[in-house]
């Protein structure tokens, strides 16, 4: 019997793309953005081959990103039970796809296509199908998700990504972290939002601050977006180079995550678009129905300037 090619790596198959100087990695579980460079600067770190995605790194969260409850939450007169992912805070986090291997249902030298269903099972009985498009363009790359009910009832959805951002060899500590949120989520000893607040202080990064000057494990909401309808948050290293996280319309919260447990680095942050915020399977935030046979799409990408 042939061996699976995804047998040797546990983050599958790698898709290896290439536009003018522009690469990008794409791993097959959790069709995970796994590195973007533009020439010789990382934009998205990569870590080791023979290593298994660390800290969720650039991995689709779907159908919620983010945290549920005990896993419990109402679907209208039934109560569902999701499996806990999270038993540090007893938790199901980061939705269903995140160890599924994606197909790769269609690639060129600058492009793939990764496609996944969320079938029915514990705690969600609805069978969704899902795909993600990455584009590269000439300073990074743009994304496009949809969703697609394929249920005989409508299905609840919510969707967000991963991405840990960097600028090359910059000390990350003097990155500067800019977000257009007007509005944070207060969180218990559980990373569970119990209330909503203006930013101000460490949680206002409208103007940006320092990551060596702040820790998050933030959510933000109320995004100011440009004329042209886009979110943009950016992460600006002192000699003026920058990257750009931008998300359209439907993706309009972000979670930031300081994170120093990333291989081969000090200091990292994921900047990460969602449709909704946490527990949102409970509050209904940001939280959207799927007739069946309808679909929907998202939206984001990143940019890196000189």
């Amino acid at each position: 019997m042939p061996l699976d090619p995804a047998a040797s790596s546990p983050t599958g198959i790698q898709t290896h793309l290439r536009l003018g100087d522009v690469t990008a990695q794409i791993a097959q579980v959790g069709a995970s953005l796994r590195h973007l460079a533009v020439g010789d600067v990382d934009i998205v770190p990569p870590y080791p081959e023979e290593s298994p995605t660390p800290g969720a790194s650039g991995i689709v969260l779907a159908p919620w990103p983010n945290r549920v409850r005990d896993g419990v939450w109402q679907d209208g007169d039934t109560t569902r039970a999701l499996a806990i992912t999270e038993p540090k805070f007893r938790n199901a986090s980061h939705g269903l796809l995140r160890f599924t291997a994606y197909e790769i249902s269609d690639q060129t030298e600058d492009a793939v296509t990764l496609t996944a269903s969320i079938v029915p099972q514990t705690g969600y009985p609805y069978l969704v199908g899902t795909s993600v498009h990455y584009a590269l363009t000439d300073a990074g790359i743009d994304v496009t998700h949809t969703l697609v009910n394929r249920s005989p009832a409508a299905a609840p959805v919510a969707l967000g990504t991963h991405p840990y951002l960097t600028i090359g060899d910059a000390d990350a500590r003097e990155l500067v972290l800019t977000i257009p949120a007007q509005t944070w989520f207060e969180t218990d000893e559980r990373m569970l939002p119990v209330g909503e607040s203006p930013v101000s202080g460490g949680t206002d990064l409208r103007e940006g601050r320092r990551l060596g000057d702040v820790q998050l494990d933030t959510g933000f909401a109320n995004l100011r977006r440009d004329a042209d309808g886009l979110a943009r948050s950016t992460l600006a290293a002192p000699d003026g180079r920058t990257v750009t996280l931008w998300q359209g319309p439907g993706l309009d919260y972000v979670q930031a995550f300081t994170y120093t447990g990333y291989p081969g680095r000090q200091l990292v942050v994921a900047v990460e678009p969602m449709s909704a915020p946490a527990d949102a399977f409970n509050s209904g935030r940001g939280l959207r129905r799927l007739e069946p046979g309808e679909s929907w799409t998202l939206e984001w990408g990143i940019h890196y300037s000189r």
